[in-house]
């Protein structure tokens, strides 16, 4: 088989190119270099720049390079963008999805796996999220998800094509340095760039129904998820799937903001308290994934633990910005 890997230069696209081929599967990734890194791909794996809304673009990459598989990747994915920005958020992520899907049909590719999120579920009151608990996103980026995952569905039947919907919770890491997210928008590298500027981390709300009073979450190594895909792709071009498969891709284990943020400082060694301010709308005190159906179904269970993330994330956080800060003898904030 050949699988396209749409957004496959990017944070998640390149560690599942490289989960991929490292396990003997050809890949072609496809990715419009908004946020993808070309030296992130393996020397093998061509990109073709491009979007996903281009559909005679499609046409050519799956003749050109006989794809027979689809892993879905490339998205809009900023929460506070899409409350900003509706329309483009449902022009790209579900206008790009429909042109892709038909592209897909026209081909006869009869597998498709997509990138789905644990935002379709909105804030469950439940203590695991199993993939059956409703669905009721909160924003336009959960929501476009959601409506991805219909639109797949409905292709699959339509066309014969056999689909997965893996719904990430919070992912983090990084398989290599200079595979790192390079972004600041999600907890650990956000926590990361306030150290980096010499100022304490931010923790919204401490008076939450939880343990420590913060948020739980349930965090994914991004190595852990790009061996989810590659069962997920096996198990798709074996056959063994008929139909459409919904599954969480999590481990199963709550962390609270605090202690996240805590072992940030022992991995850092900057440990200087929180500061903490007002909670931010539409948080939910916990979000932790059952991970069982992922385990029966995919033979699949997360290897890598949290203190991994943070250490992996912070290795690839000092090789992308570690220039950003330098500190003087007299301990003042120098910017080079």
């Amino acid at each position: 088989m050949t699988w396209l890997i749409t957004g496959g230069a990017g944070y998640i696209g390149a560690h599942v190119a490289r989960a991929m081929t490292g396990a003997g599967e050809r890949v072609v990734a496809l990715d419009d270099l908004s946020a993808g890194v070309p030296a992130r791909l393996p020397a093998d794996v061509p990109l073709v720049e491009g979007c996903v809304t281009d559909r005679d673009l499609l046409g050519r990459v799956f003749a050109e390079h006989a794809v027979t598989g689809v892993v879905h990747l490339a998205a809009r994915k900023q929460v506070a963008e899409s409350v900003a920005r509706p329309t483009r958020y449902y022009r790209e992520n579900v206008g790009g999805l429909a042109t892709l899907l038909e592209a897909v049909a026209e081909a006869g590719v009869e597998r498709f796996l997509f990138s789905s999120s644990a935002a379709v579920y909105g804030n469950p009151d439940v203590g695991l999220i199993t993939e059956d608990t409703p669905c009721a996103p909160v924003n336009p980026y959960g929501e476009t998800k959601l409506t991805g995952e219909w639109l797949v569905r409905a292709a699959g039947r339509a066309h014969g094509i056999a689909t997965v919907c893996l719904r990430y919770f919070n992912v983090a890491g990084a398989a290599a340095p200079e595979l790192a997210d390079t972004g600041v928008f999600n907890i650990v590298p956000m926590v990361f760039d306030r150290l980096t500027r010499d100022e304490a981390p931010r923790i919204f709300g401490d008076d939450y129904p939880t343990p420590d009073g913060t948020c739980v979450r349930d965090y994914i190594h991004v190595a852990d998820l790009a061996e989810a895909h590659l069962a997920a792709a096996r198990r798709l071009a074996d056959g063994d799937l008929a139909g459409d498969l919904t599954v969480n891709i999590g481990r199963g284990e709550g962390v609270s903001v605090r202690e996240l943020v805590s072992l940030i400082g022992e991995v850092t060694g900057d440990r200087r308290p929180p500061v903490v301010e007002g909670r931010r709308p539409g948080d939910a005190p916990r979000a932790v994934a059952s991970a069982e159906r992922a385990a029966e179904v995919l033979g699949w269970r997360a290897r890598l633990g949290v203190r991994a993330m943070v250490e992996s994330a912070w290795q690839g956080w000092q090789l992308h910005r570690g220039g950003e800060r330098a500190t003087s003898a007299a301990g003042e904030l120098r910017v080079p």
